[in-house]
């Protein structure tokens, strides 16, 4: 790493404008080092016009533009946007550290969750959501996927200023009909909660196909239909889920019948490809996040890569911690296949930052290319999530703006899902040196020259 003084750089008296709609303003230009639109080539020098806390221009800095006598100089920084969080627990926040030791498999480690964790109370679990949604504003995110259990509440949760996003997966399990169809049933009162204001935004998630059967994934599945909403649901955490859904046998199953809930029946799965046989019926979903597919085959990544609608959520601080065998990201991205990041939750993870998340894999994972990296840190989560899809036609007429996550696109994108780092890079490996070092920070909330 060069050493530099960014942090002294990026600050003076002067401040970014609010991202309050409802007056129209003057254009405002900011000067940056480099800028990191995601969606388009990475841009030195470059600045960004905004009017009302709206991008509305983005590109290389002119010196003779008659607007660069008045511009802000955000000097030595890197713009770029906000990260998006596709896959954590909000409820799980209140952790002060993972729970059991790194290297434990996933059945005992489950059984060791819900020993530390009892049965919470609302109000505990809607604090824990609100120390959740505190950390990853601090921590630079833009999008947030939880998965909750219902009825969940989002305290900090403001319509006129929608930073984070966040799509709430109600989520439904249980192997004995009764336990199922109370979560079911908690799910759908929670979407009508939740949908009215559409802020958070209601999705679905079958939990895992352990703890979910068959028959309860295909009414998820229908019900995403008919919600026309996201659904989400963890496959291939690891090879032990596989030995219970093809043999019926294993760690998996040991623990459901040391803990009462084998349920005669259920496993193994029908099926020569129960995998992929997964995989087709949540396709039938109109979106559909697979989260942490850790233990994914060369045939499921193909089947995965058949569909436009489907997304694999990468936990990789939470992958290390279980000390599973190397993901199968790289062969996804190479099939085509959209892949997002998460941190997972409090619970195996120290903490809720996806920016931290990056910064593992670029010094972890440096098979993968900083800019795939990235991509997969914003414009990809946001695309699985349900963003980064809708323009906006007029600036500062009122109203929050969708679509602008992930990404810094003209006329989408806001000031408040933006973000920087420090850096003195004058090259693009210097600057992802720099990246893989040095803090996001929040370009809405830091004062610059």
């Amino acid at each position: 790493m060069h050493s530099q003084s960014q942090n002294s750089q990026a600050q003076n008296s002067q401040t970014l404008p609010s991202d309050r709609a409802g007056t129209t303003a003057a254009p405002a230009v900011y000067r940056a080092a480099w800028i990191l639109p995601i969606s388009q080539p990475v841009i030195q020098d470059g600045f960004l016009r905004v009017v009302d806390g709206v991008v509305i221009e983005v590109g290389r800095f002119d010196r003779g533009d008659q607007a660069a006598a008045n511009c802000i100089d955000l000097g030595k920084v890197a713009v770029l946007p906000k990260m998006v969080n596709a896959h954590t627990h909000l409820e799980f926040s209140d952790c002060p550290v993972p729970i059991g030791e790194p290297g434990v498999p996933l059945s005992a480690w489950i059984g060791q969750v819900i020993a530390a964790r009892g049965v919470g109370t609302g109000e505990q679990r809607n604090a824990a959501i609100e120390l959740g949604l505190q950390e990853c504003i601090q921590a630079g995110t833009a999008m947030i996927g939880d998965i909750a259990t219902s009825p969940s509440a989002y305290p900090l949760m403001d319509p006129s200023n929608p930073v984070p996003a966040v799509v709430s997966f109600a989520e439904v399990l249980g192997l004995n009909p009764p336990r199922s169809e109370e979560r079911f049933d908690a799910a759908l009162e929670q979407f009508k909660t939740l949908q009215p204001a559409g802020c958070p935004a209601p999705a679905i998630s079958p939990h895992a196909p352990y703890s979910t059967p068959w028959p309860l994934i295909k009414r998820c599945v229908q019900q995403a239909k008919q919600w026309a909403c996201a659904l989400a649901m963890h496959v291939c955490e690891s090879p032990d889920e596989r030995e219970l859904l093809e043999t019926g046998t294993g760690p998996f199953a040991e623990t459901l019948q040391a803990a009462g809930l084998w349920m005669p029946g259920l496993f193994p799965w029908s099926g020569s490809q129960v995998v992929v046989d997964l995989i087709k019926l949540l396709a039938q979903a109109p979106r559909a996040l697979l989260v942490h597919g850790n233990d994914l085959q060369p045939d499921e990544i193909d089947a995965i890569s058949g569909h436009g609608n489907l997304s694999v959520v990468y936990c990789p601080r939470t992958h290390h911690f279980f000390q599973h065998r190397k993901h199968p990201v790289a062969q996804l991205l190479g099939s085509g296949v959209n892949v997002a990041l998460g941190t997972d939750s409090r619970a195996s993870n120290p903490d809720l930052s996806l920016w931290k998340e990056v910064q593992f894999l670029f010094k972890h994972r440096q098979d993968l290319s900083p800019l795939a990296v990235l991509e997969m840190a914003t414009l990809n989560g946001a695309l699985a999530l349900g963003g980064g899809q809708q323009a906006v036609s007029e600036v500062g007429l009122g109203g929050h703006l969708s679509g602008g996550a992930g990404q810094i696109m003209e006329r989408r994108s806001r000031l408040a899902e933006l973000a920087m780092v420090p850096t003195s890079a004058v090259n693009l490996d210097q600057l992802w040196s720099d990246f893989a070092e040095f803090p996001l920070q929040d370009l809405a909330s830091v004062g610059c020259n």
